[in-house]
């Protein structure tokens, strides 16, 4: 029988490098997935790549809670209830020194981070606790929510915050068999470094790369694969006994 066979999930940040290798891996394994993104084009690009008839999208801004509870009654409406919620929409802003940082885009930051999150939270919840046997809410946080970084200071802020928010909803959650983790990912191979290292240094994409590199114990980038790996296990029987948990997978940067 497939790890997830008979599973039903839901993964924001559905488009996005991490979140689609999540969302493919888990429907090969049995699951039933939901793709929740900002651009319809893009989650259409990543169900044809895919090709699996088990995985479904719907396209919604995490920071607006109509939406949000929008996404959470397709969910009902295809799956009637909710085991896996993946929710990892985050954006990372700008590179910039907190004095010139722009106000705007600093609460965009946090309203994508934290209180997406948070609204994630709050109307899949219902979901989990309608088949009475719970459920695996992973939410992705960074190292960044682990140690500070000058110059990204909106992106740490909202990384930590959601570690805050991770504890006490596991807490909440407990009563009800539901299990509240973060993966908290050092840098990782995908688009969002591309623009981090261009931010840092503008025109030496590499340079900073491998100054990042040299940052991480085991030299090197991780992958959407790994992440999504550590993902996977949270949200399988296997970790049944985890909840409330920091899940750094950053080759020793943390340690």
């Amino acid at each position: 029988m497939k790890r997830f066979e008979g599973k039903t999930a839901v993964i924001t940040g559905g488009a996005g490098g991490i979140g689609s290798i999540t969302g493919e891996l888990m429907a090969k394994e049995g699951a039933k997935v939901l793709l929740v993104d900002l651009h319809e084009d893009d989650l259409k690009k990543t169900v044809e790549k895919i090709n699996n008839p088990n995985v479904h999208y719907f396209a919604a801004d995490v920071t607006d809670e109509k939406q949000v509870q929008a996404y959470a009654k397709k969910a009902e409406e295809l799956f009637s209830h909710v085991d896996i919620f993946f929710n990892n929409a985050g954006i990372e802003g700008k590179v910039l020194p907190l004095e010139d940082y722009p106000s705007d885009l600093y609460r965009k930051v946090i309203d994508v981070n934290v209180h997406g999150v948070y609204y994630g939270l709050k109307y899949i919840f219902p979901l989990m606790k309608k088949s009475g046997k719970g459920g695996s809410v992973i939410i992705t946080s960074s190292v960044a929510g682990i140690k500070g970084t000058p110059n990204v200071l909106p992106y740490v802020t909202s990384k930590h915050a959601i570690i805050g928010m991770m504890r006490s909803a596991a807490l909440e959650g407990a009563p009800h068999k539901i299990r509240v983790n973060t993966v908290n990912p050092s840098p990782i191979d995908n688009r969002m470094m591309r623009s981090l290292e261009e931010g840092f240094a503008p025109g030496q994409g590499e340079e900073a790369k491998k100054s990042f590199e040299q940052s991480i114990p085991l030299g090197r980038y991780g992958t959407n694969e790994e992440v999504a790996r550590l993902v996977l296990f949270l949200a399988s029987d296997d970790s049944e006994f985890i909840t409330g948990t920091v899940n750094p997978v950053d080759g020793g940067m943390t340690a």
